[in-house]
């Protein structure tokens, strides 16, 4: 249940908050969009008796095109993400999480951050090796995030993520992005990929088909590489999908598996040298 609600005006103040809350013996968290968390509390699942609400820091609220990158703030909501359309792989992406109503809430960082495994807006800062700004009391650091993600976004207690930079020239690149649901055409997906093709080779990101998402570095050895025809390709990827093939309601692992080899045929057709 939650107790206590800040809306703080700076990210020092912010940081300097959760660190006090949780020397109180609290359990705070930072939210924008709320949407995660207001679920979990219904359902009484979440521990959460603080909320550091980060929506007007300046800092979080960045989304703009430099000289040299894409700032995205963490606190930008995917409508804003969509509307903008700076990226265009990220606004695919993005344009088919949750539906409408729902995006005008849910923030990228929120995506990216929160407790539901799917966490499909991270394949496009995977692809392009963001850079991610992040916070907490004590400093702020810079970490590209293939070397802090693993399953999920490696913070610090108490770290706030707080902004993504992605290189400009990833903006126009040749991409591929599909989201395949079994049941509806809005909710969780049965598997969501993306792919992009720069400097004349294929990056690859899945979310839904292990309990988390991935881009796999071996995989795209394995799709870049020229001595192996099309067939060869995808049944050499399948080795290096980094864990258990999810089973559930969405699909049955078998199923996942057939899926991803049809994804893997379309993205090697439109952006790999056999088309």
């Amino acid at each position: 249940m939650v107790e206590q609600y800040f809306r703080p005006d700076s990210l020092e103040q912010a940081t300097f908050l959760y660190n006090e809350k949780v020397k109180e013996g609290k359990h705070p968290t930072y939210f924008a969009g709320g949407t995660e968390i207001i679920t979990l509390s219904r359902w009484n699942q979440s521990p959460i008796n603080v909320l550091i609400d980060i929506k007007r820091l300046p800092s979080c609220r960045l989304h703009q095109i430099t000289e040299d990158f894409f700032v995205l703030g963490s606190a930008i909501t995917l409508t804003e993400i969509v509307q903008e359309n700076h990226f265009p792989l990220l606004t695919e992406i993005t344009r088919g999480i949750a539906d409408k109503t729902a995006r005008n809430k849910i923030t990228i960082g929120g995506n990216i951050c929160g407790d539901i495994f799917y966490r499909e807006a991270v394949l496009p800062l995977l692809l392009t090796n963001s850079a991610l700004v992040l916070a907490d009391h004590i400093s702020m650091r810079t970490e590209l995030i293939m070397d802090i993600f693993d399953q999920k976004l490696l913070l610090k207690e108490g770290e706030l993520f707080v902004q993504a930079f992605m290189e400009n020239r990833y903006m126009n690149e040749p991409f591929y992005s599909v989201k395949i649901r079994q049941q509806w055409e809005t909710g969780y997906p049965l598997i969501t990929a993306a792919a992009i093709k720069t400097n004349g080779e294929l990056r690859v990101a899945f979310s839904g088909l292990c309990s988390f998402p991935f881009r796999s570095l071996e995989m795209e050895e394995i799709l870049n590489n020229p001595s192996y025809n099309q067939t060869e390709k995808i049944i050499r990827a399948k080795q290096y999908i980094p864990g258990r093939i999810l089973n559930d309601v969405e699909g049955s692992s078998e199923y996942r598996l057939f899926v991803f080899g049809y994804i893997m045929e379309n993205i090697l057709a439109q952006l790999g040298d056999e088309r």
